[in-house]
């Protein structure tokens, strides 16, 4: 049994559990708001529950790559459409700048009149001067570190097209592409922890549930198209 097919189990489960701990923040972040016998730190524990959750997700798939590095390159486990969106077997790190931007922007439109007689709604409408800033240098700290692995794999992949032929020569290069996933997956998983330390854990929430809905969107959206192309083949 290869590490790729094993983490493709994996992933089934993990990909299930992150659905009830998503629904348990939201029902809990209700709470909050209706002050239902809940408080700041029962969300806190739950945030610091999903980025466990994440954690352990990169954590098996580091030993996945280890084991079997092209299968985890292909991403077996995702839907032809995650895989188009895929930038070294996962998402991009500089997709949490740009959910956090537009959900901050969603709800600042929302709730405008608000904010603007200077009521604080706590929520991503209301980040602060400093977050922003915090924010900001972060993205550009990431978009840094996205751009070199980007060009690491490059480099990479021509130097493997070199030793098309010579089956042994690639067989030994293939631990580069071990060094380049984990390096992929360890911006991923530290974008996100540094994006979830800037917030308050009512910020913190609504960007988890964010991120997990557009997850949870796309994948279900390629399930769908997957399944139609199935059922009708081109001939």
């Amino acid at each position: 049994m290869s590490g790729g097919f094993n983490f493709t189990s994996f992933y089934a489960t993990w990909f299930d559990h992150l659905h009830r701990l998503i629904d348990q923040l939201s029902s809990t972040a209700t709470a909050v708001k209706s002050n239902h016998n809940s408080s700041s730190a029962d969300l806190a524990r739950l945030v610091e529950a999903v980025m466990s959750h994440y954690s352990d997700y990169y954590r098996v798939k580091s030993v996945a790559a280890e084991r079997d590095p092209l299968s985890v390159f292909s991403a077996p486990w995702a839907t032809s459409l995650e895989r188009s969106l895929h930038w070294i077997a996962g998402w991009r790190p500089t997709t949490t700048f740009h959910l956090i931007y537009s959900e901050s922007s969603i709800l600042f439109e929302s709730r405008m009149v608000d904010i603007l007689r200077g009521l604080r709604t706590g929520d991503l409408g209301d980040l602060s001067p400093l977050q922003f800033r915090r924010v900001s240098e972060l993205q550009c700290q990431t978009v840094e570190e996205e751009n070199a692995i980007t060009e690491e794999l490059s480099e990479w992949q021509d130097d493997v097209s070199e030793l098309i032929g010579t089956r042994t020569e690639v067989t030994g290069r293939v631990e580069g592409l071990v060094s380049i996933i984990k390096k992929a997956d360890d911006l991923r998983l530290r974008t996100m922890q540094k994006v979830v330390e800037l917030l308050t854990p009512k910020q913190a929430v609504e960007f988890l549930i964010a991120a997990a809905e557009l997850q949870f969107g796309v994948r279900g959206w390629g399930l769908n198209q997957d399944r139609q192309r199935a059922n009708h083949p081109v001939t």
